[in-house]
C-alpha cells in the first residue's frame, strides 16, 4: 500500500511540471503565424500603394455647383457682349459712368421771395409768399475715361446737368448745363478745357437746399461756371507739403450784370479774363490758397476794370471737424456770379463806376459718423455805398444749418434753415428764413 502511494505521489509532480511546457509551445506557435499573417499584410499593402501611384489621377466628383458655375459663366459672357454694344452705340468703345442725383425738396419761406423758390436776395417789394416742393434741382451725370494721349497722359472727362431752367412751374423744366471738362493728366500737369466755376473760387459750402444755382450765392460765394481754359502743375516739398498752382482764360458773363434797358445793346455779353490760384499744403489737414482774377467789361465804349484777390481754405484740425471758407475783395465781380451789381451808371452819358465788394463765407462741418454730418455756415457780401444809387444793396447776409443723415449708403434725407438778410440803399432791410427737407437718391 506504501509502495502504491509513493508512486502517485511521484507520478503528479511529473505530470504537472510537463503540460506548463506544452501549453507554452502552442503560444508560441500561433504567435509565429500572427507575426507572418502581418508581415503579408504588410507587403500588400505596400504593392497596393505603388500600383496607385502609377495610376493617373481621376478628375474630381461632380457636384451640384457646377451647373450654377457654368450658368454664371454664360451670363458674365452676355453681360460682357451687351457692355461692349452699348459701347458702340455711344460711338466709341471707352467706359462711360452714368451719376448724379434724384432730389427732392420740400420747402418754406417766411417772406415774399418774387416766385423763386429759394432767393439769394430778399425782393424789397411785396408780394406772395412761396411754398412748395421740386425736383428741378436732380442731376444727371457722365464721367468719360479715355485712352493715352501723347506724352503718357491720361484722358477723362465729365458733364453735369440739371432740369433748373425754365421755370417754377412742375412741367415747365429744362434741362441745362452746369459744368463740363476735358482734361489730360499727367504725374504732375493737368490740361483742362471746359466750364467751372471761377478758378480762385473752387470750393462750395455743403447743402441739398441750393443746390440749381451754389449754396450762399449772392452771399460770399462767386459760383458762375464759366468757360474756361487752364493748366494746373503739381510740386511736392516732402511727403506732407505742397504746392498746386493753377493759372487759366475764363470767358466772363458781363450780362449778369444789372444794368438798365436803354444801355443793355451797348454792352459786350462776354470778355476774357485771366484767373490764378496758388494751394499750398502746408501739412495733412491743412491748405491755404490765394488767388486773382482780372479782367474788363466794355459798355458805352468804355472799359470798366474788374479785379478780384482772394484766399480760401480748408483746415481738419480732426477727421471729425473740418472748416473751409473763402475771403475776396475786388471791384465789379458781378460777371462772376455774385450780386447783380457791377457797375453803376451814375447818369446818361456820364461816367461809369466800378462797384468795390467785398465778402466772402466759411463752413463748418462736424462729422460724427460716416452716416450723421451738420454744417454750420454763414456768407456775407458788401459793396461800397458810395459806389450805389438808392434802391442798391448795401449788402446780403446769411445764416444757415443743417444735418444730414444717410439712411442708406446712396440714400441721404436732410433738413436745413436759412435766415437771408438783404439792406438796401433807401429802403430798409428785408429777411427771408427758408426751411428746406431735402432726400437725395444719389446713383
Amino acid at each position: 500500500m506504501s509502495n502504491a502511494l509513493l508512486a502517485v505521489a511521484f507520478f503528479i509532480p511529473v505530470v504537472a511540471l510537463a503540460q506548463p511546457a506544452t501549453d507554452y509551445s502552442a503560444l508560441i506557435e500561433r504567435l509565429d503565424r500572427l507575426e507572418q499573417q502581418n508581415r503579408a499584410m504588410a507587403e500588400e499593402i505596400h504593392t497596393l500603394r505603388l500600383e496607385l501611384a502609377k495610376r493617373p489621377p481621376e478628375p474630381p466628383p461632380a457636384t451640384v455647383a457646377a451647373p450654377e458655375i457654368g450658368e454664371q459663366v454664360a451670363v458674365n459672357q452676355q453681360r460682357i457682349a451687351d457692355l461692349s454694344e452699348v459701347k458702340v452705340e455711344a460711338g466709341q468703345k471707352f467706359p462711360i459712368h452714368l451719376t448724379g442725383m434724384a432730389l427732392f425738396n420740400a420747402f418754406t419761406n417766411s417772406a415774399p421771395t418774387g416766385g423763386v423758390e429759394n432767393p439769394v436776395v430778399v425782393p424789397s417789394g411785396s408780394g406772395s409768399v412761396t411754398d412748395g416742393a421740386t425736383l428741378r434741382q436732380s442731376i444727371v451725370g457722365l464721367e468719360f475715361g479715355g485712352p493715352g494721349t501723347f506724352l503718357g497722359g491720361k484722358l477723362s472727362g465729365s458733364l453735369f446737368m440739371d432740369f433748373y431752367g425754365g421755370t417754377t412751374s412742375s412741367l415747365n423744366h429744362l434741362f441745362r448745363l452746369r459744368t463740363a471738362s476735358i482734361q489730360m493728366d499727367w504725374k504732375d500737369t493737368t490740361v483742362m478745357f471746359g466750364q467751372q466755376k471761377p478758378i480762385f473760387s473752387p470750393r462750395d459750402p455743403t447743402s441739398l437746399a441750393q443746390v440749381g444755382v451754389s449754396p450762399l450765392t449772392g452771399a460770399g460765394n462767386p459760383w458762375l461756371w464759366l468757360p474756361q481754359v487752364r493748366v494746373e502743375q503739381r510740386f511736392s516739398f516732402g511727403e506732407q507739403a505742397g504746392l498746386r498752382a493753377q493759372i487759366g482764360v475764363v470767358e466772363t458773363n458781363e450780362q449778369a450784370a444789372s444794368i438798365d434797358q436803354e444801355y443793355a445793346s451797348t454792352l459786350a455779353a462776354a470778355r476774357p479774363g485771366l484767373e490764378g490760384r496758388f494751394e499750398f499744403r502746408l501739412r495733412r489737414g491743412i491748405e491755404i490758397a490765394p488767388g486773382f482774377h482780372v479782367s474788363t467789361s466794355h459798355v458805352l465804349g468804355t472799359s470798366v476794370p474788374s479785379n478780384v484777390v482772394s484766399v480760401d481754405w480748408f483746415i481738419a484740425p480732426w477727421d471729425k471737424l473740418q472748416l473751409t471758407g473763402l475771403f475776396f475783395s475786388g471791384e465789379n465781380t458781378a460777371n462772376l456770379g455774385t450780386l447783380r451789381q457791377g457797375f453803376t451808371i451814375l447818369y446818361p452819358g456820364g461816367s461809369i463806376v466800378p462797384v468795390h465788394s467785398m465778402g466772402g463765407w466759411a463752413q463748418l462741418a462736424f462729422l460724427p459718423t460716416n452716416r450723421l454730418s451738420f454744417h454750420f455756415m454763414s456768407g456775407q457780401h458788401d459793396d461800397r455805398n458810395s459806389d450805389l444809387v438808392p434802391g442798391g444793396i448795401a449788402k446780403n447776409f446769411a445764416i444757415a444749418a443743417n444735418v444730414m443723415y444717410r439712411i442708406a449708403p446712396n440714400v441721404i434725407i436732410a433738413f436745413e434753415s436759412e435766415q437771408l438778410t438783404t439792406t438796401y440803399i433807401g429802403a430798409g432791410t428785408r429777411r427771408n428764413l427758408h426751411n428746406d427737407l431735402a432726400i437725395a437718391y444719389q446713383f
